[in-house]
């Protein structure tokens, strides 16, 4: 008796067709990356920045450049106001969306003793409200997408704490509970939440640490290098792509080995 052959589908070479995505905060950084990655994937990319338009341009005339659709969104992430002028301004260029990326972040760096209101404040707007925010005003994009998703970028930092960062790690951890709870929410629709922990990453906002600081920093980093933007965005990808279909409700670290 014959042996029944099986066929090997081939790979798809853009995974991303036919989905529109915005990446808060990519303008620069991981978030550029990100960007980068989603519309070289197929994807249509809305590029949200607060105040750096220069750069945001930038991002979407290379993403033009290479045949793909992108348009830059000015919104600062901690405005609700501001946000729902951004979804409508979306929405009416690209459409309803269905991969939300809540990438942008800010740091303050001050011990808890010196730390005030306002550095508390400002970072907790920017990094956890934000992402309230933008999730809010794209929810029902997400929740009725055949292909929703919801992706949280948070930090290592979140896991670990971190000496001079009260303010950022208690942002990015929160990012965890909120995933953890929209995965819940959102199961019933198909559509999923999840979160990237990234460890400590060669961008502007490293480049602000001491160098003294960086060298102890990759003391604890078993593959003794920081991470690039590029070590993060094949996650994204992932977790964008329907390979992720049955994935929801995970924090993914990419941390080079750092004990959490």
């Amino acid at each position: 008796m014959a042996e029944t052959v099986q066929r090997l589908e081939p790979l798809e070479r853009r995974p991303l067709t036919d989905r529109t995505c915005l990446v808060t905060g990519s303008s620069r950084g991981i978030g550029r990356e990100i960007a980068f990655e989603l519309a070289r994937c197929g994807a249509d990319v809305a590029v949200n920045y607060r105040s750096s338009e220069e750069r945001a341009l930038a991002v979407t005339e290379t993403i033009e450049d290479n045949g793909e659709t992108a348009i830059p969104v000015q919104a600062d992430v901690s405005d609700p106001a501001a946000v729902e002028r951004m979804a409508a301004e979306v929405r009416e260029d690209l459409g309803e969306i269905d991969v939300l990326v809540n990438n942008a972040g800010i740091t303050i760096d001050r011990t808890f003793e010196d730390m005030t209101y306002e550095d508390w404040r400002t970072v907790i707007d920017v990094n956890l409200h934000g992402a309230f925010n933008c999730t809010k005003a794209f929810y029902e994009d997400i929740k009725t997408s055949d292909h929703g998703r919801l992706i949280n970028i948070s930090s290592v930092v979140g896991q670990q704490g971190n000496y001079g960062q009260a303010n950022y790690a208690t942002s990015k951890g929160g990012l965890f509970a909120f995933t953890r709870t929209l995965a819940l929410e959102l199961a019933s629709t198909g559509s999923t939440a999840n979160c990237i922990a990234p460890g400590f990453t060669e961008t502007d906002m490293l480049d602000e640490v001491p160098e003294r600081v960086q060298e102890k920093i990759r003391e604890d980093i078993p593959l003794d290098r920081f991470a690039e933007p590029e070590d993060i965005v094949g996650m994204v990808r992932y977790l964008a792509s329907d390979q992720a279909d049955y994935m929801t409700g995970q924090v993914l670290g990419i941390n080079g080995g750092m004990e959490w």
